[in-house]
């Protein structure tokens, strides 16, 4: 008899598949199903049991959403961990992770972790910038518990993605979410040295409905799949301002006309959104000038 289940992580050529009654099956896959594409953590198959712990997938749902690096499907939610130190903030990440997740349909938390570490007022400026552009911010502490059930709210119900520099504390608040998970918890110290303490993709279960899964290099963020005209339709404030520019193809970069610009000027624009649009514009036009850009 053929049965659903979700994929919540995939080892040596097996996928493991998480059933109606909760328990996890070892499944094979259909030589048919391979063809047709790769199994990521997150896809939603049709598959038949073999034995106890034991299944084959003989076909994959359609996908809502995938990223590519890392590989997962079916994504809702992106939450974009950041801190004020250490690490210190960085925000030209934090909007190439906006602009991916906007680029892909996923809806964004932005969680601004390690809270205990801040002065009252210290993200002020930072948290109103981006609820004013209409991102969610949650302020957490994975050490108090500041901030968790809120996030956990957040979270309910949908297939959850964190993503954040090594060191901003992703596992440490997967683990605060929820214990059972001990996740391993990196040396802080090395932080900027590259090193992942998370080595592979897998789902976790919320006790509240959904799941949640720590994500290895989604930090290596790169717009390759991004044209320099959609750009501005995925920084929210600019979306709104650029249909009020003189020529269509406008990249707002110093063109007649430009209402993106009048709004900068005016304040209703923030300059590092800009500036970091500005970098990631750069970035997208060299790809397309070398060839290297691809449509996904």
């Amino acid at each position: 008899m053929m049965l659903t289940g979700r994929v919540i992580k995939t080892i040596g050529g097996f996928a493991f598949v998480e059933t109606a009654e909760n328990t996890i099956l070892r499944c094979t896959v259909r030589k048919k199903v391979k063809e047709a594409g790769r199994i990521l953590p997150g896809d939603v198959v049709k598959y038949e049991r073999l034995g106890p712990q034991e299944g084959v997938i003989e076909d994959i749902e359609p996908r809502t959403s995938c990223l590519e690096r890392p590989s997962i499907a079916n994504v809702s939610r992106v939450v974009a961990v950041i801190t004020l130190k250490h690490p210190s903030l960085n925000l030209r990440l934090l909007d190439k992770i906006l602009v991916v997740a906007e680029n892909k349909g996923i809806s964004p938390i932005i969680c601004l972790n390690k809270s205990d570490l801040n002065e009252p007022g210290d993200a002020r400026d930072l948290i109103d910038t981006y609820r004013r552009i209409g991102y969610p911010v949650v302020v957490t502490s994975a050490k108090t518990g500041a901030g968790i059930d809120e996030l956990v709210q957040l979270l309910r119900g949908q297939i959850s993605v964190f993503s954040g520099q090594s060191g901003v504390g992703k596992s440490s608040l997967l683990n605060a979410i929820n214990p059972r998970l001990k996740l391993r918890v990196g040396d802080l110290g090395k932080w900027d040295e590259g090193r992942h303490t998370t080595r592979s993709v897998e789902l976790f279960r919320l006790e509240g409905g959904g799941y949640v899964a720590d994500t290895p290099g989604f930090q290596r963020l790169n717009c390759d799949s991004i044209s320099s005209s959609e750009l501005g339709l995925l920084f929210p404030e600019i979306a709104r301002k650029m249909v009020g520019c003189e020529f269509r193809s406008c990249l707002h970069r110093g063109e007649k006309g430009c209402a993106v610009l009048r709004a900068l000027e005016a304040g209703e624009v923030s300059p590092t959104r800009y500036e970091n649009y500005l970098d990631m514009l750069d970035e997208i036009m060299e790809a397309e000038e070398a060839g290297k850009w691809v449509k996904r």
